[in-house]
């Protein structure tokens, strides 16, 4: 990006998607980003390699350890999280491991909120206690976590708005939690983005994402992501670039081009989602919307203080019991025909799920209930089709 003006004013979010972290190289300069299609770079003398391996100079040297298409992506994730620094991964997936592993040892204790996306769920629970760590669960509204709380915690990890059942957590409250008891303050801000709420000036340490879903809009990349301070960003990369879940290039250019249109994209996505929420919550076979902007969710308050927005997530449940409100959930799942009936979110086609079939497959009745999973909880992302349309799907898939 150009050098900035003297004026010490901080640009806007939707000025900083499309030019931070961006050079401009004059006449006949490309305003698209280039993409380094490369995996390696050339070094200009033996002496030159000597440096680089001795720490003395920086360079690039192999894309698993740097590119300059990646850098672009990590200062703009940066700046838009109000970041010191960021860096981009393989996946949301590598992003959260490498975060979790990066701060956590073998005897080493996390505290997490059992109301998250499945796939980490399941790390937290089948994966770091093969590796000694221990994880011990809270509420998302953190009722007791005091209690679990020892002298071998180091990580504390949340998840907010949560997937699939937008349950909130106190971001300045969690955040509070870790800096008294000097543990590491973690939050998956993939459902909101930086475009509804930014973590870090509530006083956590680390911003982490599915940069698949709002950072990237278009269903079309698998992309994750870390900001924070610089000194835990190194310590993160350290651990991605050894287990080799580097991004590549090419997708590193569609995470940036995503990003560019990321406010608007966002702000006509919460408008119908309102829309879409507020039919949802009339209809008499729905038993509950699970949808922050309404004032029946248990968390509306805590949203309105710390979101801009109420986000283009929601779920909602079927009435009945738990076979027939299943069958009834499957029959509108199998009927929509705007809606697509697909994993993932946050791309510009509107999409159903159930999330007992993907997202939070593998998991017991009881977890699924800590969750606040039912059997028919569908869950919607909203995107950018006419809301009117929209609800004329609900319509007559719910008939």
């Amino acid at each position: 990006m150009r050098k900035p003006s003297k004026s010490k004013r901080t640009l806007g979010d939707a000025t900083l998607a499309n030019h931070a972290g961006e050079e401009r190289a004059g006449v006949a300069g490309p305003v698209g980003v280039p993409i380094a299609r490369t995996s390696n770079f050339t070094f200009e003398s033996t002496e030159t390699m000597k440096l680089l391996a001795e720490g003395k100079i920086s360079a690039y040297i192999y894309t698993r350890h740097g590119n300059p298409t990646l850098d672009v992506a990590e200062r703009k994730i940066a700046a838009l999280e109000r970041a010191e620094a960021a860096l981009v991964a393989a996946s949301g997936s590598a992003a959260i491991s490498g975060a979790l592993l990066s701060m956590l040892r073998a005897g080493d204790e996390a505290i997490a909120t059992r109301q998250i996306y499945g796939g980490s769920y399941r790390l937290l629970r089948d994966f770091l206690p093969r590796y000694g760590i221990t994880v011990r669960f809270v509420e998302a509204d953190l009722a007791g976590i005091e209690r679990l709380v020892s002298p071998r915690t180091k990580v504390l990890y949340v998840e907010t708005p949560t997937n699939p059942t937008l349950r909130l957590v106190d971001l300045r409250k969690a955040a509070a939690f870790a800096r008294e008891w000097g543990i590491v303050s973690m939050v998956d801000n993939t459902f909101a983005s930086p475009a509804l709420q930014k973590p870090l000036e509530f006083g956590f340490d680390l911003v982490l994402h599915s940069g698949s879903k709002y950072l990237a809009g278009h269903s079309d990349v698998i992309a994750g992501a870390a900001a924070g301070s610089a000194a835990l960003i190194r310590q993160i990369r350290h651990t991605i670039v050894e287990l080799g879940g580097t991004m590549d290039p090419e997708a590193a250019f569609l995470l940036i081009r995503g990003m560019k249109t990321l406010e608007v994209r966002v702000q006509s996505q919460c408008d119908s989602a309102m829309k879409v929420a507020q039919f949802l919550a009339k209809h008499p076979k729905v038993a509950r919307v699970h949808y922050p902007g309404l004032a029946s969710h248990p968390d509306h308050a805590l949203a309105r203080r710390q979101m801009r927005r109420f986000g283009a997530m929601m779920a909602f449940d079927f009435k009945g019991n738990a076979k027939t409100s299943l069958a009834a959930a499957r029959r509108f799942c199998d009927r929509v025909q705007l809606f697509l009936l697909a994993a993932s979110l946050g791309g510009t086609e509107s999409l159903v799920v159930l999330p007992i079939y993907t997202s939070h497959v593998n998991m017991s009745a009881e977890e699924l209930r800590g969750a606040g999973v039912e059997p028919s909880t569908v869950r919607v992302s909203v995107g950018l089709e006419d809301a009117t349309d929209l609800i004329e799907d609900l319509r007559q898939a719910l008939a």
